[in-house]
């Protein structure tokens, strides 16, 4: 199988949404006077820091006008920084590294998806113990470059299989995954939230392994911002990192927020769905961080998995795409390890 050129990265993935900005009945904060123009890569679960921040008012606290704007694909918060008609990206951690590649200098501030948000679905009573199991069988993933078929397909190269020859990929438009395990057409399907908890809920499949954990811990989504907007605007870098600090110490506290926010942001989503998903939100390796810093070792796991799906431009230092202090204050000040 030939992979597509590089440039399908930035393939429209669907999903797309202007994020309300309405509070869930927390207090109130005066108006304030800095603006925070975030470009998202398309309305995304696993971006719940994000929208409880906005929602839950903590970028008001701490001094922040929020302004989220949806840019439509995983690598167009990138050119809405260049063009300053964004301040903070939020997208796959890879987009930072692949623009720093051509010439734009990126610098990531703020963990927004700690692990890889990626399960296997498949019917009642398989079994699946590791990625060894998808020898001999179809898989139902969205299209490449999506990470419903680059995980998997890095997580058997890494269990010494070649996905190429080892697999039947079923690769498909959005929405079509879970049908293709039920009708027959694929033994397996990896997807994303909310489509794991759509399959338990809503087609009588089970969710029977997290790739994303087995991985272990990772900067999967970050913000980021162009080096030049860190060298001007410290004040306002720490004052987003304090606001997705916050968030994320508020959503690991009280389980209603997440609920509250995952109504609100996704309103076409059964709340039946967002209670079964929430779990999974929360697991052993979180993909809700318990704070905004990102480690040595999940840039690391990011960075070989990239690589390894093939979607990665070049390997870039930790020390030249990270500046962890603004995460490592807010973190330090909100009491959170």
């Amino acid at each position: 199988m030939t992979h597509p050129s590089l440039g399908r990265r930035s393939f429209m993935l669907g999903l797309a949404g202007l994020s309300g900005t309405a509070g869930l009945g927390m207090p109130g904060f005066a108006h304030a006077a800095t603006p925070a123009r975030i470009s998202e890569a398309i309305h995304l679960g696993l971006y719940m820091p994000l929208y409880a921040a906005m929602n839950g008012g903590f970028f008001e606290k701490h001094g922040l006008t929020p302004d989220l704007k949806t840019a439509g694909g995983i690598a167009q918060p990138v050119p809405a920084l260049l063009s300053n008609a964004a301040d903070f990206a939020v997208t796959g951690t890879g987009m930072s590294i692949n623009a720093t590649v051509e010439g734009a200098q990126m610098v990531n501030v703020a963990k927004i998806a700690g692990m890889i948000s990626v399960w296997v679905v498949a019917k009642p009573g398989i079994t699946f113990n590791g990625p060894e199991d998808f020898a001999g069988k179809t898989v139902a993933t969205l299209k490449f470059p999506s990470n419903t078929y680059t995980t998997p397909f890095y997580a058997m190269k890494q269990a010494g299989m070649d996905p190429e020859a080892d697999v039947t990929w079923l690769q498909l438009p959005f929405g079509a995954q879970l049908q293709a395990v039920v009708d027959g057409r694929a033994d397996f399907a990896t997807v994303f939230e909310w489509d794991a908890s759509i399959g338990a809920t809503q087609f009588d499949l089970e969710v029977v392994y997290s790739l994303g954990e087995a991985l272990g811990p990772v900067v999967f989504s970050s913000s980021f911002v162009t080096a030049d907007f860190l060298e001007q605007n410290p004040e306002a870098v720490q004052a987003y990192c304090n606001a997705i600090a916050d968030a994320q110490r508020a959503l690991h506290e009280d389980e209603q927020l997440f609920i509250d926010v995952a109504a609100k942001e996704f309103p076409q989503i059964d709340p039946e769905v967002i209670a079964a998903a929430r779990p999974r939100f929360f697991g052993e390796v979180p993909l809700v961080p318990r704070n905004p810093t990102i480690s040595a070792q999940e840039w690391r796991t990011l960075v070989d998995h990239e690589a390894g799906a093939g979607t990665l431009r070049e390997d870039l230092p930790y020390e030249q795409m990270v500046d962890n202090s603004f995460a490592e204050k807010a973190a330090q000040e909100f009491g959170l390890s």
